[in-house]
């Protein structure tokens, strides 16, 4: 029984401080992205409203544009 318990609160320590060192990477670590990566979102976004991808697909415009034909529909 007591193997037990300690098995547990050996797990919840490790958890807890995986926890602990990811919060602290995540508060630490910053990502600032660079000119060239803003510009090149701006782009992708500028090419995706310019192609008419603005809005997202439901099931009925996925089933649309699918094939599940295989090899045959190429």
């Amino acid at each position: 029984m007591t193997s037990v318990i300690l098995a547990i609160l050996a797990f919840v320590s490790i958890a807890l401080f995986g926890w602990v060192i990811a919060e602290v990477k995540g508060n630490v670590c910053n990502y600032n992205a660079t000119e060239e990566e803003k510009e090149a979102e701006a782009n992708a976004k500028k090419n995706l409203l310019k192609d008419g991808y603005w809005h997202e697909m439901n099931i009925k415009d996925v089933i649309k544009t699918i094939s599940t034909k295989g090899f045959d529909a190429v």
